[in-house]
């Protein structure tokens, strides 16, 4: 029994192809934030990545002095 056409060019599609159609299908489904959300969220990331680095830097800094008075 023969095939399809359908059945044919559905097991035909390359997977790359395949792969970016499904993924701009999926893309076009996201809700994006709008600019405000963007700029606020972006805002809180930034904040939070000094603080951390600071909180890091501290605690980096206390490290190596008690080391150097252990060593030392």
């Amino acid at each position: 029994m023969a095939k399809s056409k359908n059945e044919t060019s559905a097991k035909s599609v390359n997977p790359i192809v395949k792969y970016l159609r499904e993924t701009r299908a999926e893309i076009a489904k996201v809700t994006w934030p709008t600019r405000q959300e963007w700029i606020r969220l972006s805002g809180i990331v930034i904040a939070v990545t000094l603080i951390m680095a600071l909180i890091l830097g501290v605690t980096d800094a206390i490290a190596a002095q008690i080391m150097n008075f252990i060593l030392y």
